[in-house]
């Protein structure tokens, strides 16, 4: 049996998604390297905290061999409840990263003091340092990795904790800001590194989730047909309908679901108040999908 997953899991890896994850790897050290190093801000999660005991080691000991000795052991850890292709996706990410951190650090040392683009203008470097580390680390997610192993450690220890992957994501940065601050007596470094770390999530997000994401719309109507047909005359696309009923009324409704992007949004409320003006509609946002049906 384990022979078998074994194989389904070795056969559902993509040469593409390791090409895709190789240049992941590559951006997430640019962001790194160039921006965050040389000016001694800080990257979160183990990534930050690689950059830490780089800091505080003797030259011999680099970024890259920090990088694979902290995030290699957690995705192990992490394989049961991960899955394979997904552990061999992050190593795949995480040793790309390393090796490209490392190659850079050859052109580039990060004891010049400044940052190669933005010199020595911190806001700068904490802002595109994060962003650029952000596009790296949601490519990652986006094709089936994980760049950082704390996001495994997030996985399996947050439920027990009683606490959210997110949070428990938020509380490990925002300690180890608090001690880069205790260890070098200063707040600005860690303070600007917050401002990485807020750059890169939003990246994050904008790369997983997409620019333009989806909005779902439950409508209560009592001319469900009416207004399904607009719809689908309009934006042609499936629709579904789900028997409802009023809790205090005790009538017999029709609710439905509808998915559409947000340039879309004016153009179906019009539509639903044109079949039915008693309509009760609420709108929420979609963070991901999955078939063509829901997208125009």
């Amino acid at each position: 049996m384990k022979l078998v997953s074994l194989r389904q899991s070795l056969s559902a890896l993509r040469l593409r998604t390791f090409c895709l994850l190789f240049a992941a790897g590559i951006i997430n050290a640019v962001g790194v390297t160039l921006f965050l190093a040389p000016v001694h801000l800080y990257d979160s999660g183990i990534s930050g905290t690689a950059m830490l005991f780089w800091q505080l080691t003797p030259e011999p000991y680099t970024l890259s061999m920090f990088l694979l000795l902290l995030n290699t052991p957690l995705f192990l850890f992490g394989m049961k409840k991960q899955g394979l292709t997904f552990t061999i996706y992050s190593l795949w990410a995480v040793l790309i990263y390393s090796v490209a951190s490392l190659v850079i650090n050859a052109f580039f040392p990060a004891a010049a003091g400044a940052s190669p683009f933005a010199g020595d203008d911190l806001l700068l470097c904490a802002v595109f340092g994060g962003l650029i580390s952000g596009v790296g680390s949601g490519m990652t997610i986006r094709f089936g990795g994980a760049i950082d192993g704390v996001e495994v450690m997030a996985v399996i220890f947050a439920k027990g904790l009683g606490m959210t992957v997110g949070s428990f994501v938020m509380v490990y940065n925002v300690l180890l800001y608090v001690v880069i601050g205790c260890i070098f007596q200063s707040w600005v470094m860690p303070l600007y590194s917050i401002l990485t770390y807020c750059a890169a999530i939003k990246t994050v997000d904008f790369i997983v989730e997409g620019l333009d994401k989806a909005k779902s719309a439950t409508i209560i109507t009592a001319r469900a047909d009416e207004v399904s047909r607009a719809l689908s005359e309009a934006f042609g696309r499936g629709i579904t309908q789900l028997s409802a009923r009023g809790y205090y009324s005790g009538r017999e409704q029709t609710m439905v679901y509808f998915v559409v992007n947000r340039f879309q949004i004016a153009k179906m409320k019009a539509i639903i108040q044109e079949a039915d003006p008693n309509a009760f509609v609420s709108i929420a946002e979609v963070s991901d999908m999955l078939g063509s049906s829901v997208k125009a």
